[in-house]
Order: C-alpha cells, then sequence, then structure tokens
C-alpha cells in the first residue's frame, strides 16, 4: 500500500533505548499500521520485516506510525476532504456544461436506444478532424501553436480510442462498431462529434483517477470547457440533426 520501494525504520541505540529495544521491531508482521502516501494516511498491514547491520527495515510499506484512533481519524478524514475536493471539481464541470449540448445528449440518447438509429458511420468531420479544427482556432485566437493545448486533444484523442468501446457505445451500436472499425483503425477517424460529446460526460469520472493537483485539475477542466464551447459554437455543422434508419439486430436484420 502506498508503493513499491521499501522504507527503513531504524531503531539503533540512542535517546535512552535500552538492548531489547536495539534488536526488536518496533513493528511486527502483519501488524496493522498507518503508511503515509503523500499527505495522506492509509490503513496498512507489515508484510514482511528483516534486521540488517541491527536495522529494521519493513518491506512495501512508505513511513509507518504506529495505528490510533486518532491518528486513524486523521487518514480518513484526509481522504474524505480529498474525495470532497474532486466531487466538488466534478459538479463544478458538469454545471458549466452548455445546455445546448446537454439537449444534444438527449437527443442522441433517444434516437439510439428509443428509436433504434444509428449515426451513419464514417462520420464528417470526424473527431480527428474536430479536435485539429479546434487547435486550429486556438492557434488563430493566440496567435501561436499553444503547446498545452496541444497537448489536452492529444490526450482527447488517445482517451476516446480507448473509451469508446469500453463506456462510450449504446448496446445497440456494438454490432456497428465492430463491422466499420477493424485492424488498426483508429475510432477517431470513424465516430463524430456525436460520440466525443459522449466522452466530455465521461471526462470527470475518468480524470478523478488521475493523480494530480487540485490546482492543475482545474486548469485542466477550464480547457476542456472552452473546447465545449466550441463544439457548442459549430453545433449545427457538427451534430446529425437526425440519425440513420433502423438499427440491426444481431441477425442482421434491421429492426424499427
Amino acid at each position: 500500500m502506498g508503493g513499491s520501494s521499501n522504507t527503513n525504520t531504524n531503531t539503533r541505540s540512542g535517546g535512552g533505548k535500552d538492548k531489547h529495544d536495539e534488536t526488536s521491531p518496533s513493528f511486527k508482521e502483519g501488524e496493522r499500521v498507518l503508511a503515509y502516501h503523500g499527505p495522506l494516511l492509509y490503513e496498512a498491514k507489515v508484510q514482511k520485516s528483516e534486521n540488517k547491520e541491527d536495522e529494521w527495515r519493513y518491506h512495501q510499506m512508505q513511513k509507518l506510525i504506529k495505528r490510533t484512533p486518532r491518528l486513524l481519524s486523521r487518514g480518513r478524514n484526509a481522504k474524505v476532504s480529498l474525495e470532497k475536493e474532486r466531487k466538488s471539481s466534478e459538479s463544478l464541470f458538469m454545471s458549466h456544461f452548455p445546455s445546448t449540448l446537454k439537449k444534444q445528449l438527449v437527443d442522441d440518447w433517444e434516437f439510439v436506444t428509443q428509436l433504434g438509429k444509428l449515426v451513419k458511420l464514417p462520420r464528417s468531420p470526424t473527431v480527428d478532424d474536430i479536435l485539429k479544427k479546434y487547435l486550429e482556432h486556438r492557434t488563430k485566437k493566440d496567435n501561436k501553436i499553444n503547446d498545452s493545448y496541444a497537448e489536452i486533444l492529444k490526450g482527447l484523442r488517445c482517451y476516446f480510442d480507448k473509451a469508446l468501446p469500453a463506456m462510450l457505445l449504446y448496446k445497440k451500436e456494438r454490432q456497428q462498431s465492430t463491422e466499420e472499425v477493424k485492424g488498426d483503425v483508429s475510432p477517431s477517424i470513424i465516430y463524430g462529434a456525436e460520440h466525443l460529446l459522449r466522452l466530455f460526460v465521461k471526462l470527470p469520472e475518468l480524470l478523478a483517477s488521475v493523480n494530480m493537483e487540485e490546482d492543475a485539475l482545474n486548469k485542466l477542466q477550464q480547457k476542456l470547457l472552452d473546447i465545449l464551447k466550441f463544439l457548442q459554437k459549430n453545433q449545427s455543422s457538427f451534430f446529425l440533426s437526425a440519425y440513420d434508419g433502423g438499427s440491426k439486430g444481431t441477425d442482421g436484420i434491421k429492426t424499427k
């Protein structure tokens, strides 16, 4: 817990310790302790201890301290505080989500799940096209190529390609995806704004698992909101107003 590197705890003589203290470990194997991970405290268990040159070493642990009710409460409170900050950050992102794009998501859900219709593939513009257009827009606005935005767009493209089969498809779209995305083809050059928008809904959840300072996370979310505003500004040209026919069932026959 809290890291893979070993941390040494020295209990050699000094400070009035007797001989028994020098040869006895401060923590026993299997003992429940608290381990530091950055500023937070986590419950842990000593997996192995060994004595080398009168120095006790505890494996697979970071800095260890005795497990007491007061410190245990402190660790839990710190963890809860961090989780609250994350949830607050997620809520802030979604509260600034453009209302017209929220309606777009509702329409998207209704077309696919209620009416059995699909986005005709490949789309134009594709996710890749849209991200390139945004970078051009940003470059023109800033009078320079903004490296931070370029990195974010590169990350978004990667997130999209990985997330599409795992969390961005409705059940009725899976067969279509299998037929359209083959070999080394990236989903970002097949799908368009409709599925990219679904990714933005998932981003707060995905970013919550990223080890990032709160300030850096907030700045990132501001940049992501700027991309959303660009989607909103170009909503009529990026998004479909109607989807294609009926979805195919597992037997290949279209259903309505």
